[in-house]
């Protein structure tokens, strides 16, 4: 029957052999043989052996993940405190239409300026640290931390030797607080 679901045409893969079976057909009620199946690995495939033992992101993947979770952090933060920026400008005469406007308006400027403030945060601490791990060809928490430092330094290096300092520290301990977070959630929170 054509409403039955039996699949026994369908071959399971053997245990030592890590790639599935793949009918591109399956859903569609067309008489296709096993023989044409197609076989698809199931792990990702390397060009060199020295990429599979690699457990990290390369620069590129890592420089646009930092940069765009940055950005979508700092988008998100900064339109929060937009809408409440927008609601406390309120005046006594203004319409529904006007508010709503001055909330989206509002909104709308404080989440690109935050997200591009963010995102630029982002984006020279992942060009930081992969350029420590380049350099030293170790990634642990000391990477994150000089990446962390670094990018502080740098962010406010135009305000002053001082400023560049103190929110380099500050980029440091953010830095490996988060680095120690994540191994406290691996280590102690099931998932």
């Amino acid at each position: 029957m054509a409403a039955n679901n039996d699949r026994s045409d369908q071959q399971q893969p053997d245990e030592t052999n890590s790639t599935r079976l793949y009918n591109p057909y399956q859903n569609f009620e067309v008489p296709i043989k096993s023989q044409y199946l197609y076989k698809l690995p199931t792990s990702p495939e390397y060009l060199f052996a020295e990429e599979s033992l690699k457990q990290r992101r390369t620069w590129g993947e890592n420089l646009t993940f930092y940069t765009g979770t940055a950005y979508l952090a700092g988008s998100v933060s900064g339109a929060t405190l937009g809408i409440f920026s927008g609601v406390k400008n309120f005046e006594s005469g203004d319409t529904t239409k006007l508010k709503i406007n001055r909330i989206l308006n509002s909104s709308g400027h404080a989440g690109r300026t935050w997200g591009n403030r963010v995102g630029i945060i982002g984006l020279m601490y992942a060009g930081i640290e992969s350029g420590v791990v380049a350099a030293t060809d170790r990634d642990d928490v000391w990477t994150s931390v000089v990446a962390g430092l670094g990018t502080g330094a740098v962010f406010r290096a135009a305000r002053g030797v001082r400023s560049a300092a103190v929110a380099g520290a500050l980029g440091g301990l953010a830095a490996g607080a988060v680095v120690a977070g994540k191994q406290v959630v691996k280590r102690y929170v099931p998932i």
